[in-house]
């Protein structure tokens, strides 16, 4: 019977293997794929798409970091997604507190009001942007970048957030109370140190989904120095020519970055964002 019930599990497991043998390879293969051409030039890869380097260029991370721009929109986009995930953290932080622990009149139509930012598609919203940036004068700017990533990303902050300091404790608060602090202290020394987990993984997702945005940097950025990075692989796939080997290692210049962030933090992400998954 036990060699009956193993082979039985083992297949009852079958399904799921093939499962995650299947989404890893739809995933990876395609990061590699990437990585490969690299380091190989455009006519190595023309010649042969699927083939690994034969000779590896190494050089071609420096080339593109220096004689490319690379280097310099990869701090664009850097000070770009750090200020503006601080921003997020620090006013979503306070925002989600508010709406989680506060009952007031109008309290539902205010938070209707920001998760309605959850709604409206990007698209709908670039014209009306491209007009306030050019009537506050920060039109191909960064900082005009930085706050229409805060004003996009915070319906989403605030909701992960708001469902995880909804479940902190009132005795919590309560007992700060007592104990003479105001709303502010509450804020700074209760929701912010028991709220940390779910606080980094808000800053990490808003890292990952900024570090890749496309749209709103093309329409709010024509200087060439003030680029970001996915404006800066753009530069190689023009209408007449196409470096694809160019292209290849600007886009492992850009993920890299945010696989390691995921990598070394997924762990934390997925607590954070089961931790406040139930109200």
């Amino acid at each position: 019977m036990r060699p009956a019930r193993l082979w039985l599990h083992h297949v009852r497991r079958t399904p799921l293997l093939l499962f995650v043998i299947a989404y890893t390879v739809a995933t990876g293969g395609p990061f590699l794929w990437v990585a490969s051409m690299s380091l190989r030039t455009t006519a190595e890869i023309f010649k042969n798409p699927y083939a690994p380097p034969a000779t590896p260029h190494w050089g071609k991370f420096a080339d593109a970091w220096v004689r490319s721009s690379y280097g310099t929109y990869f701090w664009n986009s850097l000070t770009v997604v750090v200020s503006a995930a601080a921003l997020l953290t620090v006013v979503g932080a306070m925002a989600a507190h508010f709406l989680a622990r506060y009952r007031f009149r109008g309290s539902h139509a205010a938070r209707f009001l920001i998760l309605s930012g959850m709604i409206l598609p990007p698209q709908l919203l670039i014209l009306s942007l491209f007009q306030i940036m050019l009537e506050l004068g920060l039109y191909n700017s960064l900082l005009g970048l930085v706050l229409v990533y805060v004003a996009t990303q915070l319906a989403m902050t605030v909701y992960l957030l708001e469902g995880f300091f909804a479940q902190i404790p009132q005795d919590l608060f309560d007992a700060a109370r007592l104990d003479g602090y105001g709303e502010l202290g509450i804020f700074f020394r209760i929701t912010l140190p028991v709220g940390l987990p779910a606080l980094f993984t808000t800053a990490v997702l808003n890292v990952i989904i900024l570090w890749n945005e496309f749209l709103y940097a093309v329409v709010l950025l024509t200087d060439d120095a003030k680029r970001t990075l996915p404006l800066g692989i753009m530069r190689f796939m023009g209408g007449h020519q196409l470096d694809v080997g160019m292209v290849a290692t600007g886009l492992m210049i850009a993920m890299l970055p945010v696989v390691l962030v995921y990598a070394l933090f997924s762990d934390l992400m997925i607590r954070g964002m089961t931790a406040g998954a139930v109200r």
